[in-house]
């Protein structure tokens, strides 16, 4: 499941923004919020969070868009306006999957905010939370993630 080449390359549409990927996923996820359902003008966005040493954007300067937040930052291309990743200051950058050259690997293993979802969606997900998780919940996810292949 979940084995993604390394390293992993990644741009927006038009290609000006480029980053790569140099660690494993700490988990990979899709988040039905609604927030989430706006930006990617889709019913979820896919994810991939890698730790923030794994990420490094390679060509480009992305801006900030979406919500402000100091503890987390959307990023964009300035030019076409993909949704590229997210910073979750320090810990981890979840990057939108199908940004990567290669994404047939992507699974999701951790799906949130079931309580917006649309109701015609189905997930294969093996975790399943009516918002985002507890913190406390997150050592077991991850170990579960690793244990699976991830």
């Amino acid at each position: 499941m979940n084995n993604m080449p390394l390293p992993s390359l990644g741009h927006c549409r038009c290609g000006d923004v480029e980053f790569r990927l140099s660690a494993p996923p700490l988990l990979t996820m899709i988040c039905h919020c609604k927030g989430c359902q706006r930006m990617s003008s889709s019913a979820y966005s896919l994810s991939v969070a890698i730790p923030t040493p794994g990420f490094e954007v390679t060509r480009g300067k992305p801006v900030i868009g979406g919500l402000r937040n100091p503890e987390l930052s959307h990023s964009f291309c300035p030019n076409c306006m993909t949704w590229m990743f997210t910073r979750f200051q320090p810990e981890f950058v979840n990057v939108r999957a199908t940004l990567l050259e290669d994404c047939s690997w992507f699974s999701p293993f951790l799906e949130t905010w079931t309580r917006t979802k649309l109701p015609w969606v189905t997930i294969p997900a093996a975790h399943s939370y009516e918002e985002f998780p507890p913190m406390e919940d997150f050592p077991k996810l991850l170990g579960a993630f690793a244990q699976m292949g991830g």
